[in-house]
């Protein structure tokens, strides 16, 4: 069995904490139409910022109202998002002063979801309004261990994205993936977990992350 050994976990949000797939789709389909963006050109977004999409689908006159719309039909929305199973119980188990949420949206978005799936915010919560590049660059996950005060080598990442993992591994930390909106064939990750319920925290010292069977 592996077992990884942490200070500190770093957890993305959508996908990974909340189920915000049909909400997500719901929003961007939307969207869409109203830019008459074709929708198959957001295969393989997920888990990017909004502004990094919106950037290369549209013109740059039209970008920052676009941005804009989408995290209006977002928030809008947000309320229909539900927890992904175990989730509670995940953050639950890890010490409050070495949890953070790392995500791709903005800071009122987040809030928003996790409110709507009734969880409650990590003391850090990193999000798009914090970084200038977003993942699957590095700086997310390193200001998450910053903020943390933890060196980035001694986190554990828990993401159901491929832009999210090759962030973390940009970072140098290890990764349980979830399988939600990918396959575990597309998750290059130390472990595999369905759901956050299959990932084991021993809190009592280091950290010791494993996953478990459903």
């Amino acid at each position: 069995m592996v077992v990884l050994k942490a200070e500190a976990i770093l957890l993305d949000l959508d996908g990974t904490l909340v189920d915000s797939t049909d909400s997500i789709a719901r929003c961007w389909l939307r969207w869409c139409r109203e830019y008459d963006v074709d929708p198959a050109s957001l295969v393989g977004a997920h888990g990017r910022t909004t502004a990094d999409i919106v950037a290369e689908l549209l013109p740059g006159r039209l970008v920052t109202a676009a941005i804009a719309r989408v995290d209006e039909l977002e928030i809008e929305d947000a309320g229909t998002v539900r927890p992904m199973p175990g989730a509670a119980e995940l953050l639950a188990s890890i010490p409050a002063d070495r949890r953070a949420v790392v995500t791709s949206g903005n800071a009122v978005l987040a809030a928003a979801r996790m409110h709507a799936a009734g969880l409650p915010a990590p003391a850090v919560v990193v999000t798009a309004d914090d970084v200038l590049r977003g993942k699957p660059h590095p700086e997310p996950y390193l200001l998450g261990a910053q903020r943390l005060g933890v060196d980035p080598e001694r986190c554990v990442v828990v993401e159901d994205a491929p832009s999210g993992i090759a962030a973390a591994r940009a970072a140098g930390m290890a990764v349980v993936g979830i399988v939600s909106t990918h396959e575990a064939r597309q998750l290059e990750a130390d472990l595999i977990a369905g759901a956050p319920a299959q990932v084991r925290v021993d809190g009592t010292g280091p950290l010791l992350v494993d996953v478990v069977a459903p």
